[in-house]
């Protein structure tokens, strides 16, 4: 198995795999229920109590399931704040929109992370910068701004090539095809992947990728039936994208030269769907 590169500092990656896994510390972000099991526990209650006894996050519930029901993927986002939640109203927005499979972290200059979890609902996301309550909001679109704008802004335009050490075998020309096609993307156009898993790679090659890559500010954990990793690297428009299995030995190791990975995006098609299932939500729980 190939060694797996990584390209985001040790906290940024402790701090997205515990997120992901539900070990992290803040529990705003995995209540260890899912929404229907949670919600199950309130089915007896009148709905009209339940939006009575809870009605700033019953308003918010409601306006973000309109908003997700308007939403393109290719759109602008749209930001709920917590801050004038109750801690029993964050723990019902918790209850109601679970915790998916999708969790990541976005290192800021000021040194603190955005957290960020995708629910159960795809493109709902539910996203805290540092760890004041304050700084917590639901943001609905194909993914949070904030990863789009620390990978535009936090990186480097261009990828420096220096002479490579002893025993590389194809790491230069690899890095260069890297740095022509990401001086040429431009929004819209499609992504170039480069299958660093069906190249003749030592552990030098790899070890001088990493270094002239660089780190980014931005990693995203994808579990399901294996792991995905979606990692920003040092140079804008330049992302790794690797798959693991059970024993976290890497399967598919992939360059993606474009926007964000199409892997992390809710699409239209998840974002119509998280509409309906909210409706049916919000119609079964508080009215």
């Amino acid at each position: 198995m190939k060694t797996a590169i990584r390209v985001v500092s040790d906290v940024a990656y402790g701090a997205a795999n515990d997120l992901a896994t539900g070990s992290g510390s803040l529990d705003v972000f995995y209540s260890g229920l899912t929404s229907a099991s949670a919600l199950a526990k309130r089915a007896w209650r009148d709905g009209d109590e339940l939006a009575r006894t809870y009605p700033n996050a019953t308003a918010l519930l409601s306006n973000a399931a309109a908003a997700v029901g308007r939403q393109k993927s290719g759109a602008r986002t749209q930001l709920y704040g917590l801050a004038n939640l109750s801690d029993p109203e964050r723990k019902l927005i918790g209850e109601v929109l679970g915790a998916g499979e999708v969790a990541g972290v976005v290192a800021l200059p000021d040194g603190s992370l955005a957290q960020i979890r995708e629910s159960v609902l795809a493109g709902i996301w539910r996203v805290r910068i540092g760890s004041e309550p304050a700084r917590e909001y639901l943001e609905v679109g194909a993914i949070p701004q904030i990863v789009r704008r620390a990978a535009t802004d936090l990186t480097s335009a261009d990828l420096a090539i220096g002479p490579a050490p002893d025993g590389a075998m194809n790491v230069q020309p690899v890095l260069a095809e890297i740095r022509e096609r990401a001086r040429v993307w431009r929004f819209g156009m499609r992504a170039h992947i480069i299958n660093l898993t069906l190249l003749p790679m030592s552990v030098i090659d790899l070890a001088f990728l990493q270094q002239s890559l660089g780190n980014g500010p931005v990693q995203l954990i994808f579990r399901g039936y294996s792991t995905c990793r979606v990692q920003a690297t040092g140079i804008r428009n330049v992302w790794s994208v690797q798959f693991f299995n059970s024993t976290d030995n890497i399967i598919l190791d992939t360059l993606e030269v474009g926007g964000v990975p199409m892997l992390a995006l809710a699409a239209d098609e998840d974002l119509q769907d998280s509409a309906e299932r909210m409706q049916e939500i919000i119609e079964a729980y508080f009215t």
